[in-house]
């Protein structure tokens, strides 16, 4: 169980940041207002999902 932990963080993670860098370019490029709103909310979505999955794998490394 550790093993799928130990890939799926990095995942989750890596996700985030694309997200998160997606959101600032179109940002900074000028780009529409709705676009940066969805990938801000996306952001918040699989930022939950990384922080669920964290305290998942702290759960079932203590077990």
């Amino acid at each position: 169980m550790n093993s799928f932990f130990y890939y799926l963080i990095p995942i989750a993670l890596g996700a985030v940041a694309i997200v998160l860098l997606l959101g600032l370019f179109n940002m900074v490029r000028g780009g529409s207002p709705e676009r940066s709103q969805k990938l801000m909310r996306l952001r918040v979505l699989l930022q939950f999902a990384a922080v669920v999955i964290m305290m998942a794998a702290l759960y079932f490394a203590a077990r």
